[in-house]
């Protein structure tokens, strides 16, 4: 199955971008010694051998400590088992500069051997196989962040598109499941539930859960935007709302913009408080190729993901933020906070130390 993760090759080599943000010298320090974690991120690994000189180039100069990837192949058991031994390996290729996250220990060591920390995560949940026992199969290969749908519903719970009429909230298995993520430790992610689900894991789990990568519908109004109750019911539970650089941060007719992102986060900032928000991209590493060829093909993947049924509207647009097609992304959010007076112990709790908090209290077995 084709989805977005087909364009990281281009997304690396050739990169067509539009005029950057251009960070100044005032977070130049800040954004060197804080722990810069991306909640949703596509990385630069193709198979499972040795990294491109383009993905190396493209890692080191990124400044990112740790960055959370899906790893759940087509949406099979087998494909997702098959994603996760080829990151592994790949990882072994070139462990020099990166490494698997498993325990919050591993972003602070990442950070101090300057390698790029990985996290295991699933966005869909047809490799589960309806099973509650496949999350014992997955968190053994060290998947730490599950979700429970992916827009539409599944038999665990209603998605952001199912429609509230007929929106089943969190099923039974769905129950079963998310007290099998708490005793494992595995954290549970949102990003792509309705309002009813996350209503109902917020009372059912026993941890923290996380949005990973979604906007603010108070600012603009999208399925895949979440209101204020939802948000502030994830920051009560401990958890962290990552905002992403997807198209849903403005309204149909153009393309967002650093000014759309920041008042997003800055939203999010207001409802949640500073201990709860984090980046969540859920863009390619090094930025979107915006070629007409490549955008040729995403068009494809867009139309192929309509008529199945899961592509939230307004996908049409490419997946960046204009001004921060980059992998230093992170580092022209900070600059721009910083340009709104945040104080330099907030934008590093963005940058990353939310996501660690986060994870210390979530991945603890219940």
């Amino acid at each position: 199955m084709i989805d977005r993760r087909t364009f990281v090759a281009i997304g690396i080599a050739g990169l067509a971008e539009p005029a950057l943000s251009r960070p100044g010298a005032g977070t130049a320090d800040l954004y060197k010694r804080a722990l810069v974690i991306d909640g949703n991120l596509v990385p630069p690994i193709e198979g499972g051998g040795a990294l491109s000189a383009e993905a190396v180039i493209a890692i080191q100069s990124s400044g990112l400590t740790a960055l959370k990837a899906d790893v759940d192949g087509s949406d099979t058991f087998d494909s997702a088992t098959e994603m996760i031994r080829d990151f592994r390996s790949a990882i072994a290729s070139n462990s020099a500069i990166l490494a698997q996250i498993q325990e919050v220990a591993d972003i602070r060591r990442c950070k101090e051997l300057g390698k790029l920390g990985i996290i295991f995560s699933f966005e869909k949940v047809g490799q589960l196989d309806d099973k509650v026992a496949s999350i014992d199969h997955f968190r053994a290969l060290g998947v730490r962040v599950m979700q429970l749908s992916y827009n539409q519903a599944s038999p665990f719970a209603s998605g952001a598109l199912t429609p509230a009429i007929v929106s089943t909230g969190l099923t039974e298995l769905g129950r079963s499941a998310v007290d099998r993520m708490n005793k494992l430790g595995v954290t549970i992610d949102l990003s792509h539930s309705d309002s009813k689900t996350t209503m109902d894991v917020l009372a059912a789990s026993r941890a923290s859960p996380i949005i990973s990568h979604a906007g603010c519908a108070a600012v603009n109004p999208h399925p895949r935007n979440k209101p204020d109750e939802l948000l502030r019911g994830v920051a009560e539970k401990g958890g962290v709302v990552g905002i992403y650089d997807l198209p849903f941060l403005a309204p149909f007719d153009r393309q967002p913009t650093v000014t759309d992102y920041i008042a997003h986060l800055l939203h999010a900032l207001n409802v949640c408080g500073e201990d709860h928000v984090g980046i969540g991209s859920d863009a390619m590493f090094a930025g979107f190729d915006t070629s007409p060829e490549n955008m040729r093909g995403y068009l494809q993947v867009v139309a192929d993901r309509k008529a199945r049924g899961i592509g939230a509207p307004g996908e049409e647009r490419p997946p960046f933020v204009i001004g921060m097609n980059t992998s230093r992304r992170a580092e022209v959010i900070a600059d721009a906070l910083a340009a709104k007076g945040l104080s330099a112990r907030v934008i590093e709790k963005v940058l990353g130390s939310n996501w660690v908090a986060a994870f210390e209290r979530s991945w603890t077995a219940a």
